[in-house]
C-alpha cells in the first residue's frame, strides 16, 4: 500500500491516472491552461480567451491506496485543463474582510480547501479541472472581482459546473458578475442567489467590502430594470442590526433565521428552499462558513455563537444540487490560520464533495 501521510499540493503536471482516463472520456472540446513567464495564466475554452487567473493551478495529490476505480479519490481526477464536468477556481482575497473589520487570513482558504478535498474518496468517477486562482494583491479587490467574474463566465459558457474556493465573502460579488454575464442568464434565464450565511451582507457602505456584495447585486439588478431574487438561510438576529433587517424587507429578501433551521424545523427548511427554487431557472449558491456553529467551523472571520447545524446545511446543499438548476457555487470565509484540527477546511471540503457529486448525479 502506498500512502502519503499528509495531503499536499505539488507543482502542476499530473492529474488523472491512466486507469481512470477511459471512464472519464468526454466528447466536449478540449480546453487548456498555458502561461509564459511574467504573464497571467490564460484559460482557453472553445473560442473564448480570458486572461483572469494570475496564480497557476497546482497538481493535486494525497492518499493513494492503489490503482483502479475502487480506490478513486479527488486528487486522482483533478487535472489542469482539458475536458471536465466541474471546474474549480480559487479566489485568494481577504481585502473585503479587512475593510469590514473582520479577522484576516481567508486569502489562504483556497489552498486549505483543496488539500482537505484531495484525499476524499469518490464513489463514482467525476471529470474535474482546476483553473488556478484569481489573487487580489495591493488591495485591488474590485479589479479582482472583475477578473473572477470573467473567469466564471468563461467556464460557465464552456458548459462547466463551477465551484469557487474563497477567500472572504467579497467573493460573492465576483461570482455574481460571472453568472450574470453568462450566456444562459443573458438570454433570459431567471437567476436566483441563495446565501447560507449568518449575515445579510447588505450594507450600503460607500467602500465595498465582504459586508456589501448582495446590496451591490441588488443595485446592479435594479439598474438593469430587474429584481434580485435573493434568499438567505441561517440569519443570526444578534449579528444583524434592525437597519439590515429593514433593508432586507425593502429589497424583498426571503430569509430564515438560524433559530428555525434545526432538525426539528425540517418542514420550514423544505418550504423555504422550495419557494426559492420555484422562483428561478438557474441558481448561484454561496456558502459563508460562519453560518455553522463555531465548534464545527472555528476557522472563520466571525465565528457563530449559535449557528445552523451541519446536518441542515448539507441537506440544503444536496437539495439545491439535486434540483438541476445549480450552475455555480462558492465557499467563503475559511481562515486556515484560525482553524482547529482543520475542522473548518474539512467541513468545507465535505460540502463541496456532496454538492458536486449530487449535482453530477442529477444533471
Amino acid at each position: 500500500m502506498r500512502r502519503l501521510s499528509k495531503c499536499c499540493l505539488v507543482p502542476r503536471g499530473g492529474g488523472l491516472p491512466p486507469e481512470a482516463v477511459a471512464p472519464l472520456a468526454r466528447r466536449q472540446p478540449a480546453a487548456s491552461l498555458s502561461a509564459t513567464p511574467g504573464t497571467h495564466w490564460t484559460y482557453r475554452s472553445g473560442k473564448v480567451i480570458v486572461e483572469a487567473v494570475n496564480r497557476a493551478p497546482q497538481r493535486w495529490s494525497g492518499r493513494d491506496d492503489g490503482p483502479g476505480p475502487e480506490h478513486l479519490r479527488w486528487h486522482h481526477v483533478v487535472g489542469a485543463g482539458g475536458a471536465a464536468d466541474v471546474a474549480f477556481l480559487g479566489f485568494r482575497s481577504d481585502e473585503g474582510v479587512r475593510r469590514n473589520k473582520g479577522r484576516q487570513g481567508a486569502a489562504d482558504g483556497p489552498r486549505a480547501i483543496r488539500e482537505a478535498l484531495a484525499s476524499m474518496a469518490l464513489a463514482a468517477p467525476v471529470a474535474a479541472a482546476d483553473a488556478g486562482d484569481v489573487e487580489v494583491t495591493d488591495g485591488a479587490m474590485e479589479a479582482g472581482q472583475e477578473r473572477l467574474g470573467r473567469a466564471v463566465t468563461d467556464l460557465l459558457d464552456d458548459g462547466r459546473f463551477v465551484v469557487v474556493f474563497g477567500g472572504g465573502h467579497e467573493i460573492a460579488y465576483g461570482s455574481y458578475l460571472g453568472i450574470a454575464e453568462s450566456a444562459r442568464v443573458r438570454s433570459g434565464a431567471k437567476l436566483g442567489v441563495l446565501n447560507l450565511d449568518a449575515h445579510f451582507d447588505l450594507r450600503a457602505d460607500e467602500t465595498p467590502s465582504s459586508g456589501t456584495p448582495f446590496r451591490q447585486m441588488a443595485d446592479r439588478e435594479r439598474q438593469r430594470g430587474e429584481h434580485l431574487h435573493y434568499a438567505v438561510l441561517g440569519i443570526s438576529q444578534p449579528s444583524n442590526t434592525k437597519a439590515l433587517f429593514d433593508t432586507a424587507d425593502e429589497l424583498g429578501v426571503d430569509y430564515l433565521l438560524d433559530d428555525h433551521c434545526g432538525p426539528a424545523n425540517l418542514a420550514a427548511v423544505d418550504e423555504f428552499v422550495d419557494r426559492f427554487l420555484t422562483g428561478c431557472d438557474v441558481v448561484y449558491l454561496t456558502i459563508d462558513l460562519d453560518v455553522l456553529p463555531a465548534a464545527v467551523a472555528p476557522g472563520v472571520s466571525a465565528p457563530a455563537a449559535y449557528g445552523v447545524p451541519l446536518e441542515t446545511i448539507q441537506y440544503v446543499c444536496e437539495r439545491v444540487a439535486a434540483s438541476g438548476k445549480l450552475a455555480l457555487c462558492d465557499v467563503a470565509e475559511l481562515n486556515p490560520g484560525l482553524d482547529i484540527d482543520n475542522r473548518t477546511a474539512r467541513t468545507a471540503a465535505r460540502l463541496v464533495h456532496r454538492i458536486v457529486t449530487a449535482q453530477r448525479t442529477h444533471q
